[in-house]
Order: C-alpha cells, then structure tokens, then sequence
C-alpha cells in the first residue's frame, strides 16, 4: 500500500507512574471426604448438547427418590461428572442458555442431553484460555458459532466483525485494501488476533484483516476488555480467536462439500472440503478462492485460502493436533481515487502460512495439561514502479492548491513468529458447596523475527525478539457465583518486565421463575500491555528513526453490566458501562524542522 515518506521519531507519550496492583487469589479450604454409605454406589456421566458437543460447567444436582438434594457439582472442561448415589436417584442438569435436563439414575454412565434454550450460550475459551460458558466468564463476549457462519455466508472475517457491540472495522478500499479493527475507542494494534492458539499478530501487535476469510472455521470469538494477564503483549483492548472447523465423528462416513457463487463487478467465491475419521486418525482439509473486480480501477483482489486440522488420539486422555493455514492475496491499490485519477500500476501482495501442533493430556480427571508450538510467517511486498503524472485534486468546483505528485516505492516485509506454550490446569475440588476452584498455570515464549527492506533505497533492517510471560489464573464457581482472578508477568526483549492483573465476578442475582428469567450481575477489571513496533524500535532511517528505550504502551479497562431473560429464555436484554483508559502511547515527533530529519 501506498505509504508518504515519515520524517519522524518515536516517543513515549502522557506516560504515567505504574501503579503496582497486588492480586491474591486463593482456593477455598478443601472439604473432608464425606464417608459413603454400603447401599451409595458413583454416578457419572457427561452433559452435552443437541450436536453431541460437551458443555462444560453445566450444574449437576443430585437428587433423591423424594426430590430433595443430595449432592451438587459441576462438570468439567469435557463435560464429565461423578458423583455418590443412593438407589432410586434423578440427576438434574442446568446451565443458562440450555433446557433443563431431569435423568433417573438407571444406566452407567450417563448421557445426558440439554436441549438449546431459543436465547442460548456458548462455550469460549478466548475469556480464560479453558473451555468456559460465555455467561460465567465476567467478560463481554461475542461468538460466532459455525451455525451462524453457515447462515450469514460472509467471506472475510472483519466483515462478520462488524455486527459485535463496540467494534468499528475500517477499510481504505474494495474487498482486500487495508483493514483494520478498533475495540472500545483501542488503537487498531491493540488487538490480540489467534488461531487456534496461534498468534498472528505483527510484532508490535498490527494485524491487517484484509485477506482473513471464515472459510473452514467453526467459530469466531471476540473478548473485549485487556487480557494481557493471559496473552501478554497486544491484547490491550480484545482478543479475536478463530477455531479451525473440526470433524464430526458420529458420522461413520467421510464428509466433503462444494460450494460455488458469483455476482457482480467480476465477484466469485468457490471452495471443496473434505472431513473424516478413521480409527485415531481425523481430519478436515479444505481450499478456496475468492476474487472480485471492486468498482474503481486497478483496485481487483484475488485471494486463496488452504487449510487443515489434522487429529492423532494417542489415548483415551491424549491427542496430538496439527493446524496450518495458508492464505495468499494480491490486490491493486488505486490510492484516492474520489478527487483524482487512481494509480494505475500500484499492488500489495501478501503470502501468509501458519502450521502448529499442540498436545493435550487428561493426565487424571483433576489434571489436564497442554503443549503447542507454532510458526506463523508473513511475506508482504508494497509495490509502485512507475510515478504517475502530477493532478490537482477537484470537487465539484473547488480545486486544490497545489498539485499532488506520486512516487515510486517497492518494500518488502518478511515476518516470522515463533510461539511455545504449556498450560495446566488443576481442578482443586468438585463439591458446588464448598465451590469448584480452578487453578491454571501457564507459560509462553514468542520469538520475533522480521526483516524490512527497502529495495529502491536499498536499506535492509533487520530484528529479533523474544519474549516469555508466566500465568497464573483462579477461577472459583459456585452455584450463583463465579470468579475469576489472575495475572501475568511478563518479559519482553524491548521493555523488560511488567505485571498485568486482570479479574471478574458474575452474580446470579435471581434464578429463572416463569416469564422473568434469570438476573444476572457481573464486573470485571484488568490491565494491558502492548510492545513497540519494529520500525518503533529498530528502524535505521533518518526520516523514521526507530527507539530501542521505548515502554510498553499500557491499558487499564473496566466494565459492569446486567443481564436479563425474558419469556422463559426467549428474549435477552444486556447493558454494559465500560471504562477505557489508554496511557504512554507510543507517538512520531519531528525532531528537526528545518531539514525534516531525525
């Protein structure tokens, strides 16, 4: 894309004194073991939805021939419980946005089977990095379930970002032209962008929507608010996770699909995927294309999507998974074409690839632990060989001043970013009244690696980076009460060290009764953190010269809101105030007025 020359430096601006901010969160006392009786016999079992997918933290009662309880838990992250019984017994099921479930105890284990309430919830993982409810994590959560993909048929991802509250999504141009999010008043590289786990981020947290298709995923999260505490540099106002569509093994048979649409100004979007399981061995594989003219010259986007989720089940407790995608895109960029003519010549290409593998162990029903490591790699090339005859910009009858002159440029950006991770979590104890506590513990390590090159100049820059960061996060569920509490330090090669806390409560402030449904209450609070760019940091260039003493840029966000369910579940009624405060921004001085240098 087209870019004016910067006669400009970085600096650390309205910087202000680091509060230090002390999160204590300890788990409750464990319960005694209460003592079974001869005739109490373990009940257990899994909660799932219509499709067959586990609900984790459903609410498990159980109850005894005449109604009254016995014993309450919850289920976990794969939806499994277990829990004593006397003969005669019921288990009840509950969990907000589902139906209700009632079960004799009469078969072993249990499969029990919630149906969608017509207002439901989702399970996320973006809010806690565990599969969680969306209405227990604290935070404003908006997910796009593969049901909603399939029905909304839209081909790029910052378009199906739009439709979530508080999201601005800007593009220069057509379909493919610069694209950028803005959450909450957030700069457009306060964005903590994933698949699967992965980051996609730039160094420095840019990340450019243009050639982001939904094309094999099965949901799009987007958790507003700093999670810093958990992803660490970059997720200073969201954090956008895209999941790779996975297979569905009920089906004895492979699955494939073809699609293919066109419409106008040359539009075509066509694509084949295939899914399947075999054995211990799963896979969804899928390519598309999608090109379209736009309506101004030279402004056609082309764009081809390759993906596959590969599954290896070693074990009943552990499964090796490899992802990659890949995504290529060439687009012309015409620059502003509403008040003169559009550059005729000008492009931007884009090769972008990302393959990982991660591990994931049940290592007992209390342990489950994971390990991933990724690549994720981006080529860019912004190219304008030829300099188009100067034009004065008109509008209606005004002119402007002077005349507007292009330049040639040809730059050239190679990105790599290593990513590794490990995470535990421990489940402390599984009695509803005594309180379920979740403990995660987690390491990451990103290493950055970037090359910039001029190539008219010719300057070449090139830099390294890497970064660790260390969680450690408490979650605690009651029946009508959940809270969350953590933090994370973090190490980064630019700014050295720095702690990002983060917490929420949700409060169950009524249960369901008749036509007023559930009334729900819950705040959450944390800090972010953001590292400089590259050319921040490290550019050479007399007319952008970088700054390696730069700080972090930093978040502080707050918000609270209530919910309400309406008409048995048929209606949801949600306000949320929310509290941005954005400081030491990272801006550009002129240090040298007269020649315009650094």
């Amino acid at each position: 894309m087209r870019t004016p020359r910067s006669w400009r430096q970085p600096f650390a601006a309205d910087r202000l004194p680091m509060i230090p901010v002390i999160v204590v969160s300890a788990a409750a006392w464990l319960a005694p073991p209460a003592v079974a009786s001869a005739a109490d016999r373990e009940v257990s079992g899994t909660v799932v939805d219509q499709s067959g997918q586990p609900l984790p933290r459903a609410y498990v009662r159980l109850l005894d021939p005449a109604r009254a309880q016995d014993a309450a838990t919850f289920a976990d992250e794969s939806g499994r419980f277990r829990l004593n019984a006397g003969a005669g017994c019921h288990v009840e099921v509950s969990l907000t946005g589902f139906q209700t479930a009632d079960v004799a105890c009469d078969t072993a284990p249990l499969r029990v089977v919630l149906a969608v309430a017509p207002v439901h919830e989702t399970v996320v993982v973006s809010a806690t990095r565990t599969e969680a409810p969306a209405d227990q994590v604290g935070a404003s959560v908006t997910a796009f379930t593969a049901a909603d993909l399939e029905r909304k048929q839209i081909p790029l991802v910052a378009d199906l970002l739009r439709a979530s509250p508080g999201v601005m999504v800007v593009r220069s141009g057509g379909a493919g032209a610069q694209t950028s999010l803005f959450v909450r008043g957030g700069e457009s590289n306060y964005n903590k962008v994933l698949l699967d786990g992965i980051p996609l981020n730039e160094p420095g947290g840019a990340f450019n929507f243009s050639n982001l298709t939904t094309d094999n995923l099965e949901r799009v999260e987007i958790v507003r608010g700093a999670h810093s505490a958990l992803f660490g540099s970059d997720a200073m106002a969201s954090v956008v996770q895209l999941v790779t569509r996975r297979p569905d093994r009920s089906r004895a048979r492979p699955q494939g699909t073809v699609s293919l649409e066109g419409g106008t100004y040359g539009t075509m979007r066509g694509g084949a995927a295939a899914s399947g399981a075999s054995g211990r061995f799963d896979y969804v594989a899928g390519a598309q294309r999608f090109t379209t003219d736009n309506r101004e010259p030279n402004s056609a986007f082309d764009n081809t999507t390759l993906s596959a989720n590969l599954g290896l089940t070693l074990s009943d407790t552990a499964v090796v998974r490899f992802i990659g995608r890949g995504e290529r895109e060439h687009v012309g960029t015409p620059g502003q074409t509403a008040f003169g003519q559009p550059d005729f010549d000008a492009f931007f290409e884009r090769s972008d690839g990302i393959g990982g593998m991660a591990f994931d162990h049940q290592v007992t029903t209390r342990l489950r632990q994971r390990a991933a490591y990724s690549l994720a790699a981006s080529e860019q090339q912004s190219t304008n060989l030829v300099a188009d005859p100067p034009f004065v910009p008109r509008f209606g009858a005004r002119a402007a001043p002077f005349a507007f002159s292009d330049f040639p440029f040809d730059s050239r950006t190679n990105l790599h970013r290593h990513h590794a991770s490990y995470q535990a979590d421990w489940r402390l104890t599984g009695d509803a009244r005594h309180g379920e506590h979740l403990v995660t513990v987690l390491a990451d390590w990103d290493g950055e690696r970037a090359t910039l090159e001029n190539r008219l100049a010719p300057t070449i820059t090139r830099a390294s980076r890497n970064n660790v960061g260390w969680s450690l996060q408490h979650q605690a569920l009651w029946h009508r009460l959940f809270t969350t509490a953590g933090g994370r330090v973090e190490h980064n090669a630019s700014f050295g060290t720095a702690f990002v806390p983060r917490g929420s409560v949700v409060f169950v402030a009524r249960n369901s009764r008749g036509t007023l449904g559930e009334t729900k209450l819950r705040a959450s609070a944390g800090l972010g953190i953001k590292e400089p760019t590259v050319l921040e940091s490290y550019s050479p260039s007399p007319f952008f010269r970088g700054n390696p003493d730069l700080k972090p840029e930093r978040s502080r966000t707050v918000e609270a809101g209530v919910e309400q369910r309406l008409g048995a579940d048929r209606a949801k009624l949600e306000v949320v105030w929310f509290a941005n405060r954005f400081s030491d921004r990272i801006s550009t001085r002129t240090t040298n007025p007269a020649t315009f240098e650094a």
